[in-house]
């Protein structure tokens, strides 16, 4: 998201997950438990603040039990064609932030965490205007559930809210 879009806020994110994409995750997650793992997040504008996940990516490696690195590599091409299916339409679609897993923790962000996402928010080679961190689990019943944290420049975040669709779209 371009930091032109300055017309945004008052401290609010919804982030809509549909089911397809929640599958996936869950199915990742299940795969590779106890290992973190994590990706990318691509997601289209729908409204003010609301935004739906229309793809992610799953990197199965560079996890252990309480770390997760993420290959700058492996995003590149996943990028670059859902940047090209969604005809290069970058106001609408594009890359939110990052997502990974705390499959022992609770789904809040380490301290590491935030660093890492204020780093790529004051990167100006991004050049985004806030960007998402979403920590995701399964619980006791195996069902995925996890926050939102908005990072913005200057050391700003707060907490949004991860909606997890239950209908197909």
């Amino acid at each position: 998201m371009s930091r032109s879009s300055s017309h945004f806020w008052r401290n609010f994110v919804k982030l809509l997950l549909p089911l397809e994409v929640t599958g996936r995750l869950v199915d990742a997650l299940t795969k590779a438990s106890p290992r973190e793992i994590g990706g990318i997040l691509m997601a289209e504008h729908i409204a003010n603040n609301d935004f739906r996940v229309r793809d992610v990516t799953i990197q199965r490696r560079g996890g252990s039990f309480a770390t997760f690195i993420r290959a700058v590599q492996s995003v590149l091409g996943p990028l670059r064609e859902f940047f090209r299916v969604t005809n290069y339409n970058y106001t609408r679609f594009n890359y939110i932030g990052e997502w990974h897993s705390h499959p022992s923790f609770a789904p809040v962000p380490s301290s590491t965490d935030h660093n890492t996402m204020h780093s790529i928010i004051e990167n100006p080679e991004v050049g985004a205007f806030f960007v998402v961190l979403v920590i995701v689990k399964l619980n006791a019943a195996r069902e995925l559930e996890g926050s939102v944290t908005v990072y913005q420049p200057g050391g700003r975040r707060f907490r949004g809210e991860l909606v997890m669709e239950e209908e197909k779209i």
